[in-house]
């Protein structure tokens, strides 16, 4: 069976381009939503030039610390980019590595492009990284990243009780781990 690396049914991973996606990366920092499902942070919304400079940081970090590797999701159709998925904090003596990624605009979320880029890393980070492990931090408000996770077949192993206030009340921050042979027999499991 021949599985293509970085291209999907519907989605693409690409190198992220500050100068072509500065502009939707601004636009989703001024998101309220956008940023709550991200993290916990108070948003701070960054005009085009702030976001250009945000992307070419990320690009030089991974260039200069070799432990992390950000994609732009561009839809197959039209090369538009709908989000991003990164491998961070690699610990290559380790082989573990934290796994993030969001969806900018709300009428994309929810539509299977989280899913299709979730399967393309952890297939990256465990067949040509070669990792053993990889987690993902979310807060207990985000359902979609909860049952996203969960259905990859991540568990839950840390739970940071009351650790983010939102609207009002506190939540929990919940760190998922998912290791190697645990993805294989779920990856097979849902192959057909």
């Amino acid at each position: 069976m021949n599985v293509q690396l970085f291209e999907g049914e519907r989605i693409r991973l690409a190198a992220l381009d500050p100068e072509k996606d500065a502009e939707v990366w601004s636009k989703w920092t001024t998101d309220p939503e956008y940023l709550r499902l991200l993290n916990p942070d108070p948003a701070r919304p960054l005009a085009p030039n702030q976001a250009k400079k945000q992307l070419e940081e990320l690009e030089k970090d991974a260039e200069k610390w070799k432990n992390q590797f950000h994609f732009a999701l561009r839809e197959r159709a039209d090369d538009r980019l709908l989000g991003f998925v990164s491998l961070y904090r690699i610990e290559w003596n380790h082989r573990t590595s934290l796994a993030r990624l969001g969806i900018g605009q709300a009428p994309d979320r929810g539509r299977g492009y989280g899913r299709e880029a979730l399967r393309m890393i952890l297939r990256y980070a465990f067949d040509e990284l070669n990792l053993h492990r990889v987690g993902a931090l979310t807060f207990e408000y985000n359902i979609a990243a909860l049952r996203l996770l969960e259905r990859a077949g991540f568990v839950i192993e840390v739970r940071r009780r009351e650790a983010a206030q939102r609207e009002e009340r506190r939540w929990a921050a919940l760190m998922w781990g998912l290791l190697r042979d645990e993805w294989r027999v779920t990856r097979s499991e849902s192959d057909p």
